[in-house]
């Protein structure tokens, strides 16, 4: 998930920040635990364009085909955050809206498009993206029996399910790791890779990397000593 401009002027009350730091700790927490998962990079609770916070993670090569295994990944670490907020604080929000259509859409296409459904075996059912009630796209619904149409939307069913469930053991088993996650971020509002590392391994959180200063003898743009920028083309 990509960072977007920071939005400070948006003033969260302690009860947003702390779902927030949850809802996110749960998205760390599940991408650090399961296979082929991307690493994740930074989180935070300072919201970002609609965002109230991010968990941003990035591939360590660049990636032209994906494998069963890491979409369903995907699914569980996408399912994380309402899991948390569930889990830490007995409550559900709207922020995992985007979440679940992220997760259902994987899912649909796994199913519809890439014959990654061991039920359904390697074909394409419907062609086109419509409005769409799990797997009955505009499409599915004119070429297909309603008979296919209800082992296609089982299957999209079976494969959120098992994630879900799957991300919600995760969670439950290291309810260590999401509170010191949380805990930092309520704390420090950002963490990155190595802090998250330290969180993952029971140690407290490394302090946050210093911003690098201009050596003192660096000359500066603005001063005498410096060649003046060329202007910008009329």
């Amino acid at each position: 998930i990509m960072m977007g401009a920071e939005r400070r002027s948006m003033v969260m009350n302690e009860d947003e920040k702390r779902n927030t730091a949850y809802h996110e700790s749960g998205h760390a927490v599940v991408a650090k635990l399961m296979p082929k998962s991307d690493p994740v990079h930074k989180v935070t609770i300072i919201p970002r364009g609609r965002a109230l916070g991010l968990t941003m993670q990035l591939p360590e090569e660049d990636r032209y085909a994906y494998d069963r295994v890491y979409l369903m990944s995907r699914i569980a670490v996408l399912f994380g955050g309402r899991i948390a907020e569930e889990l830490f604080m007995d409550q559900m929000t709207t922020g995992a809206s985007n979440d679940f259509e992220r997760a259902t859409q994987m899912a649909r296409d796994m199913v519809t498009r890439y014959g990654m459904s061991d039920a359904l075996g390697p074909m394409v059912y419907g062609e086109n993206e419509g409005e769409v009630f799990l797997g009955r796209s505009v499409t599915t619904h004119k070429n297909m029996s309603e008979a296919t149409m209800e082992k296609v939307d089982h299957e999209i069913r079976r494969i959120i399910d098992q994630q879900y469930a799957l991300a919600r053991r995760l969670l439950e088993d290291n309810r260590d790791k999401v509170e010191a996650m949380a805990r930092a971020l309520l704390e420090l509002e950002t963490i990155d890779s190595d802090q998250i590392d330290d969180i993952m391994n029971g140690k407290p959180p490394r302090p946050p990397k210093q911003p690098q200063t201009k050596p003192a003898n660096q000359p500066d743009n603005n001063t005498p000593d410096a060649a003046p920028s060329a202007p910008a083309p009329a």
